[in-house]
């Protein structure tokens, strides 16, 4: 799996780049096909401080592509909300790859 945690008016720090990376992780224990994974945070230049910060990420995994966003006056909590988004994205395309069809049962004669 590729990731990229990149920053925009923000500087990633190592803390950051830890907590992102493992929220992350949630999301490959429900699904390992993840091919590549990119993270933006972004600071906002608003004059208003309701939701400056902002979390967005793109997901590839196997069969298509998964988008979220989320933006919170915390970037911890905008964090914490892109990775509830994208984890019920997930579960919901990993649900859409499995085989639902059951064989019709057979008669007896």
């Amino acid at each position: 799996m590729n990731l990229t945690i990149s920053g925009h008016h923000v500087e990633v720090t190592p803390a950051l780049r830890s907590y992102v990376t493992t929220k992350l992780d949630r999301i490959m224990r429900h699904f390992d096909q993840v091919v590549d994974v990119k993270v933006l945070l972004t600071v906002e230049k608003q004059k208003e401080k309701e939701k400056r910060q902002r979390a967005e990420c793109n997901i590839h995994v196997k069969g298509s592509d998964l988008f979220a966003e989320s933006a919170n006056e915390d970037l911890y909590a905008a964090v914490d909300e892109l990775v509830d988004k994208l984890d019920r994205q997930v579960v919901r395309h990993k649900d859409r790859l499995q085989d639902h069809h059951h064989e019709a049962p057979k008669r007896a004669m």
